[in-house]
């Protein structure tokens, strides 16, 4: 690994760390924050609601921004933005200014993801990006499960404040590297689809904002299903404008693209999976098995443990032999973790019920989740990673907004025996149809699919479609001189 990769895969991995973290270190701090500053349930929903909004309603235009001015460019406004509104938040007089802030450090992380990951496909060749992505995605995946962990200490030892506080540290050292890095070859165009991007973000924010509240009002609310209503009709528009654009935010022709396709196809149902299961494991272990927040966050660091040791080698296997086999196997393994699960009663044994179920779903994550990634970056071209990395999260997001939507539904009544069973099946069913899609569909092609690509690019003034580069793989002479 050369020093520039090394150096774009640490700020790659630092910030999306601070994004990931910050969506679930904050759910534990929520008791303390209301009883600070008051404002009941409503203001504990809103710091989770605001941010989650900002970040999803935005996602795609960040990808489209990144592609368009350059990834660090972008990356390096998202960075200092976070940074402001991470201190705002910590200094939050009331509950007003805090949700005002959280919605805009929303904004600013939805500026980091997409310009993260499409550094590395930028920078590493297709040989190298799996194993990179699965170090990146190990490590923002750890985010995501250690952060009610270390939200519980946070706000036993100091104050809810740090939570946010804490965010400026890594977000600088992110910076000085990043200022350092020298990057050639950013495709930036300057062009932005305005129609493409106010409707992809008034859309995708309203179908946020009514799945999130009507898990708090339900479907009956006006609020709720108008905004849903008024969402889902500007993403129909938003698709009939980008089809008709000479130059889309979004080319719909990447998914005909198979890889890109089927692995979104693929994300939507393990994602689902992810975030229903890990919530309502996380739920039962404190609402009905009477664990305290802490020991309920700590019973999920072993599968944290598991993909930081694992998914670099697997995201590197995968690039040795094609991401189908690991995307068709790593959800069944998961799902087999969660089907272990299903033996916790009212009062749980963590080494019998608990521990090797998280072993072994941490397992499939690992051998699935860089894969999965990969797969879907390393189908389309470079230039169109931001949007293609954006799109991916869009997906996720929503998969797991979806199925957390439905979760009263699933579980039938007060969260039980019975309904935590419920949740679990349903989890299996959805990581073995991810890993069933993914055998079906997914083919093990090394390099970008620039000829179904070539479809989704807008045509120039002379008819002529815009010409995609390909990447050339450096040859054993070619890494020897760049010191690899």
């Amino acid at each position: 690994m050369t020093s520039l990769q090394r150096a774009v895969l640490t700020v790659a991995v630092l910030a999306s760390l601070v994004a990931f973290l910050d969506g679930s270190v904050v759910n534990v701090a929520l008791p303390a924050i209301e009883r600070e500053l008051g404002g009941g349930l409503v203001l504990q929903q809103w710091v989770v609601d605001a941010y989650l909004i900002t970040l999803g309603a935005l996602i795609l235009l960040a990808g489209s921004l990144s592609d368009a001015f350059g990834r660090k460019r972008i990356l390096m406004i998202g960075l200092l933005g976070f940074g402001l509104a991470s201190v705002a938040c910590a200094l939050a007089p009331d509950g007003v200014s805090l949700v005002v802030f959280r919605a805009i450090q929303g904004v600013a992380g939805a500026l980091l993801v997409p310009s993260s990951l499409a550094l590395i496909i930028q920078v590493f060749d297709e040989n190298d990006q799996p194993k990179a992505i699965g170090r990146w995605t190990a490590w923002t995946s750890a985010a995501m499960l250690a952060g009610p962990l270390l939200g519980g200490l946070f706000v036993d030892t100091l104050s809810w404040r740090w939570v946010f506080a804490i965010n400026p540290l890594p977000i600088a050292v992110t910076i000085v590297i990043l200022w350092r890095v020298k990057l050639e070859g950013e495709h930036a165009h300057g062009h932005i689809d305005y129609a493409g991007a106010a409707l992809g973000a008034l859309g995708l924010g309203g179908v946020v904002f009514a799945l999130i509240e009507q898990g708090q009002v339900g479907w009956s609310d006006p609020l709720v299903w108008g905004v849903g209503l008024a969402g889902c009709l500007c993403l129909a528009a938003f698709a009939i404008v980008e089809l008709r654009s000479g130059q889309p935010m979004l080319p719909f022709g990447l998914f005909r693209v198979r890889n890109f396709g089927v692995g979104n196809l693929a994300t939507l149902v393990i994602y689902a999976a992810l975030s229903l299961g890990t919530l309502i494991v996380g739920i039962y272990l404190q609402e009905v098995a009477g664990w305290p927040a802490t020991l309920a966050g700590l019973a999920l660091i072993p599968s944290t443990v598991v993909m930081l040791a694992l998914s670099g080698r697997f995201g590197a296997l995968s690039g040795k032999y094609g991401p189908r086999l690991f995307m068709s196997v790593g959800p069944i393994v998961a799902a087999g973790g969660y089907a272990l699960m299903l033996t916790m009663g009212t009062h749980v044994d963590y080494w019998l019920q608990v521990l090797p179920g998280i072993l072994l779903f941490g397992l499939g994550l690992s051998i699935t989740v860089a894969p999965l990634t990969a797969a879907i970056l390393g189908s389309i071209p470079a230039e169109h990673a931001g949007v293609g990395s954006a799109v991916n999260n869009a997906v996720s997001r929503i998969g797991g907004l979806v199925a957390v939507a439905f979760a009263g539904v699933i579980i039938a009544g007060p969260l039980g025996q019975q309904g935590l069973r419920r949740i679990l099946l349903v989890c299996v069913m959805l990581l073995v149809a991810g890993g069933v899609v993914s055998a079906i569909g997914i083919v093990n092609r090394r390099h970008p699919d620039t000829a179904a690509a070539r479809q989704a690019l807008p045509t120039s003034t002379t008819g002529q479609v815009a010409s995609i580069p390909t990447r050339t793989v450096p040859t054993a002479q070619t890494r020897q001189r760049r010191g690899r």
